[in-house]
């Protein structure tokens, strides 16, 4: 078990720190679409794979990208709540910023996982399960990027113990959802497996150095682009057990990035253009 979850958790641990210094340098649009393609749920998933079979796996996948979805919706919090909550001290407006957007996630994230396992019970496959989650992850992100808020690059560095505290949690993240597959709970480590340690330690970073509104600007491109995650899901659970982990998470990647993370890019860089004021 340890040596199906420790590579898995410090492979994650190692990239998740990219996505803040993304967004950081070159603002949220750039950063939210194209530093949320499909990193860490690679080791996840080659983890899951061995700690469990292929019905599992397949089982496990199915919730990745209503995963997302949940993700999607717990960082809407952080554009929308933060604004109601401009009477309190920064501090205390991000405390209460993050513990309601965590108790969002915990909340619609049971109801999605039992929601799917009843989906399984009725006869429902796992492929159309993925499908539904894609598919509502897009409108969603379609939706709230349609008017984008400003997301400029930050003018502040994140330090190197945040960065390392973000590394950590997702390493954590990643390593937990493996455990969970092992004793033989597919669903629940599926969704363990985008536990949003990316999404919310670059909130908590981007707040802390640069105040409220680059990680404000920043979340609708994060949501759009994180439905990445889920398109490589639901490749995967064709091809890498048609080719293997290697090739099968090659090209599950290679769809996620060309079909979803660009074209995400693309929609968010003309609307950011059309809704920009001109002379």
């Amino acid at each position: 078990m340890i040596g199906d979850i420790l590579p898995a958790a410090i492979a994650a641990g190692a990239v998740a720190i990219l996505v803040t210094v993304l967004i950081e340098r070159y603002g949220g649009v750039v950063g939210g679409a194209l530093g949320t393609v499909p990193t860490t749920i690679v080791p996840a998933v080659a983890g899951m794979a061995s700690a469990q079979g292929d019905a599992g796996l397949m089982e496990s996948l199915s919730v990745v990208p209503a995963g997302m979805l949940v993700n999607a919706i717990f960082l809407s919090v952080w554009i929308f709540l933060p604004p109601r909550l401009e009477g309190l001290s920064p501090s205390r407006s991000l405390a209460l910023t993050t513990v309601a957007s965590l108790a969002v996630w915990g909340v619609v994230g049971t109801i999605a996982v039992l929601a799917i396992g009843d989906a399984h019970v009725s006869g429902s496959s796992p492929r159309s399960v993925a499908v539904a989650g894609v598919l509502m992850t897009a409108a969603f992100g379609l939706l709230l990027g349609w008017s984008p808020r400003e997301a400029p690059p930050g003018s502040e560095g994140v330090s190197a113990p945040v960065l390392l505290a973000r590394g950590a949690m997702a390493a954590s993240a990643i390593g937990a959802s493996v455990w969970v597959a092992g004793l033989g709970y597919p669903l629940v480590a599926g969704l363990a497996s985008v536990f949003p340690a990316i999404f919310l330690t670059s909130m908590v970073a981007l707040w802390v150095s640069q105040g409220p509104s680059v990680p404000r600007g920043a979340a609708a491109p994060m949501l759009l682009g994180g439905g990445s995650v889920g398109v490589y899901a639901l490749v995967a659970m064709t091809t890498v057990t048609e080719h293997g982990m290697v090739m099968g998470s090659m090209a599950a990647w290679a769809v996620a990035v060309l079909g979803w993370s660009l074209p995400s890019y693309a929609f968010l860089n003309w609307r950011s253009g059309a809704s920009a004021p001109h002379d």
